[in-house]
């Protein structure tokens, strides 16, 4: 844990989050700026800037949460299909490795690397986070 990084103050419940799930190596919380609604971030609970510094035993953890959230985002949210990614220094708004789960639909208007952000209605973020949990859980 870095005392300096935002995604380290989410991990240790010092910084709020509407949390959508938490494993023992994996934190994944809703993006406060998301790309559509039910944006996911996954970030290991280990301090790691960039893919290459993962270590190999965070693998599977981190990539199999992803995988389960892509899930989760079809089956709880209706979403057609996901866009996974994630930045490298370049783009990397925190310098905390994070997994992107975007929902996607057709005609969503998403082109390339073209992020338009929208926001939150107040508690829809909780209502979001909650789908994603009981698709999580099923």
């Amino acid at each position: 844990m870095t005392s300096d990084c935002l995604f380290c103050g989410i991990i240790a419940g010092t910084t709020p989050a509407t949390i959508v799930l938490e494993t023992d190596d994996v934190v994944g919380f809703l993006d406060v700026r998301p790309v559509f609604k039910g944006h996911t971030l996954l970030v290991p609970r280990e301090h790691v800037v960039t893919l290459s510094d993962l270590p190999e035993a965070l693998i599977v953890p981190l990539f199999g949460t992803a995988q389960r959230v892509a899930d989760a985002v079809t089956s709880g949210l209706g979403a057609q299909g996901t866009f996974v990614a994630m930045n490298n220094v370049v783009s990397q708004s925190v310098a905390h490795l994070h997994v992107h789960v975007v929902p996607r639909t057709k005609g969503d208007g998403l082109r390339g690397f073209f992020w338009p952000r929208t926001k939150y209605a107040d508690g829809e973020a909780e209502e979001y986070a909650a789908k994603l949990r009981a698709a999580l859980e099923a």
